[in-house]
């Protein structure tokens, strides 16, 4: 298939994208651990105060199918192109906005609110944003090539990653950890802004794939989108939404609950088990940079022989490797050590971007060109929701009243869940879409 759109245009416009998605999630997951809980919340004890901050994470989780359904509409209708801007724009400025907020201190509960207001912000742009750049790969990628091209929009996820804890690993070095906590950690969301004028600047350029075109021109079904995905593609829509489910809380229970653990005093819960392991915000940075190399070189090696072995295969064996990997945390955690946490960060952000890299292509090929932009946007958005946005706040508990098996079970549950909706779903490294 010929596309009117370079590789190189191709790859920067959806790579950035979700650099930016990673860069405003990770700084905002840091934030609330390090800074939302006392500048924004007013709680009687720290555990409180920490978990009303985290949940706040799954405002933009709950808000993504809102995003995924309004952008996913105007995308199978009118073009992807103007629909990709968009979905840009508003997360980029709900997160410069959030740089720029009042404290509880000055303004009382109107900072939580607002605070809120711009995660919902987020949200409903990310629900857009990601299910654009995967269409724009796949629908320009050559036959025999669509598993790689759907690498380019998932390698923004590392690169994000590694923006974020620079930046945040730079400030601290700059002003101190004092300041970080105070006004500084408002230069990571300000300073998103350059990522949001390279990534617009890029799409501007696109032009629609010849794939939608001819789909545009031929005659649309009467019903909405959205209403074909859940009841025509129910099943496809049904059982992707349980593929994605193991890889999002493990995301999460990477960046959020291991941070929270990792930092915090080595204290014990009443049921005994241990709480934190008193590890500095810096070391634990510097750990996640490295292991955001390990996430991008398995995005890159699935990327090289999902279009061979096939999509479904290689997720199989990849959520098996993480249920054993779950049950597993407590002998990385438990001992405390620099070099367990290392293994643990690049033993996990690993296995995510081995089933993080096939979605790209996996997602969208599930359903029909009139209907692909909601279909796989809604399916990933609506895993989200039931996946990342409760999986900081649930491991947090389950650590303090069962220990780390407790985290551990509750994350191959949701591997199983998995298994369940691969073991049903059919490959589609060779279907042609249309």
């Amino acid at each position: 298939m010929n596309t009117q759109n370079s590789l190189k245009q191709v790859a920067t416009a959806t790579m950035v994208g979700t650099a930016i998605e990673y860069f405003d999630n990770y700084i905002y997951a840091m934030a609330a651990v390090l800074v939302f809980n006392h500048q924004f919340f007013h709680a009687a004890d720290p555990l409180s105060g920490q978990i009303a901050a985290l949940s706040t994470l799954a405002l933009t989780f709950i808000a993504r199918p809102l995003g995924a359904i309004l952008f996913g509409h105007f995308g199978d209708r009118f073009g992807r192109k103007n629909t990709f801007v968009m979905s840009l724009l508003l997360m980029g400025v709900s997160t410069v906005v959030i740089g720029l907020l009042p404290t509880y201190d000055s303004i009382g509960i109107w900072a939580t609110i607002l605070l809120c207001l711009c995660r919902i912000g987020q949200g409903i742009g990310l629900g857009g944003e990601w299910g654009g750049a995967a269409l724009v790969a796949v629908e320009n990628a050559p036959e025999g090539k669509r598993g790689w091209y759907g690498t380019f929009p998932q390698l923004g996820a590392p690169l994000g990653l590694l923006l974020a804890n620079g930046v945040f690993l730079g400030m601290t070095a700059i002003f101190g950890q004092e300041a970080m906590a105070e006004w500084a950690w408002r230069i990571p969301f300000l300073s998103s802004v350059i990522l949001v004028a390279i990534g617009l600047y890029v799409r501007l350029k696109l032009t629609e794939a010849p794939i939608f075109l001819a789909a545009l021109n031929k005659p649309q079904p009467k019903r909405l989108p959205m209403l074909e995905v859940v009841t025509t593609h129910f099943k496809p829509f049904f059982l992707g939404m349980l593929v994605c489910i193991a890889g999002y809380v493990l995301f999460y229970i990477m960046i959020a609950f291991s941070q929270i653990y990792a930092k915090s005093a080595p204290t014990v819960s009443e049921a005994g088990y241990a709480m934190g392991l008193g590890f500095s915000p810096q070391i634990f940075t510097a750990l996640l940079m490295a292991s955001a190399v390990s996430l991008a070189i398995t995005i890159a090696l699935s990327g090289k022989y999902i279009d061979k072995i096939g999509r479904r295969t290689w997720l199989i064996w990849t959520t098996v490797g993480v249920a054993i990997f779950s049950l597993s945390l407590p002998l990385f955690l438990e001992n405390g050590t620099t070099a367990s946490l290392f293994w643990f960060l690049i033993i996990g952000m690993g296995l995510i971007g081995m089933g993080y890299g096939p979605l790209a292509s996996f997602l969208p090929e599930l359903f029909p060109t009139h209907a692909r932009y909601s279909g796989a946007s809604l399916t990933y958005n609506i895993a989200g929701l039931f996946g990342a946005s409760v999986a900081a706040v649930i491991a947090l508990p389950l650590n303090a009243n069962y220990g780390l098996k407790g985290v551990g079970i509750y994350l191959t549950l949701n591997a199983v869940l998995s298994l369940v909706g691969l073991w049903f779903i059919s490959e589609t490294k060779d279907k042609l879409l249309s």
